[in-house]
């Protein structure tokens, strides 16, 4: 197994539509101004997230439980940018649209401006044949609000190829979270 270059990266974007939009190089600057860059990096690619979120609240004392979630656990917002309060935890999904090869396992990381401001995202995989917007889940540790922004670079996504194909993909298996296009909650 390899971590694969932007070249590669490119190359799939292009020829097989692997990641829609697709930037072939960094973002750094929009408008004029300094943004957190996005788009495609030394060997992985720079993604944006879009501007609806779930922002995890104690308003209605509610429990989270991934077998039964409750959607009064969290507020909605659509928003350039999200205030995640002290300690706690949003959601919101790639602006990007993603379509994994079968032999091809994805791994989600935060970038370190976030990082340095104790905004972490959780590291997740994108699993072979696995296609939709990908749900991000972002952790302040601080016990400051922090801020993140929409469509601009928020996670760096790292391309291992595997030198033979996986024998059962997500997409065979009919994995619950196939074809999602918005900010998804847990199913089991």
């Amino acid at each position: 197994m390899s971590i694969k270059s932007d070249r590669w990266i490119r190359r799939m974007a292009q020829e097989h539509h692997m990641i829609d939009p697709f930037e072939p190089g960094q973002v750094r600057h929009v408008e004029g101004r300094r943004i957190v860059s996005y788009g495609t990096s030394s060997y992985g690619y720079d993604v944006r997230c879009a501007s609806e979120f779930k922002v995890f609240t104690n308003i209605n004392s509610t429990i989270v439980d991934p077998k039964t979630f409750d959607p009064n656990s969290f507020v909605e917002m659509d928003s350039e940018s999200c205030i995640i309060p002290p300690n706690s935890f949003a959601l919101a999904r790639t602006v990007e649209y993603f379509r994994i090869p079968r032999n091809v396992l994805v791994v989600c990381l935060g970038k370190s401006t976030y990082a340095r401001c104790g905004i972490i995202v959780n590291v997740t995989p994108l699993e072979p044949e696995w296609e939709g917007h990908v749900t991000l889940e972002f952790s302040n540790t601080t016990p400051l609000p922090a801020r993140i922004y929409a469509n601009e670079g928020v996670a760096q996504m790292l391309f291992f190829e595997s030198d033979e194909p996986c024998e059962t993909s997500y997409r065979d298996r009919g994995g619950k979270y196939q074809g999602q296009t918005g900010v998804t909650l847990p199913k089991i």
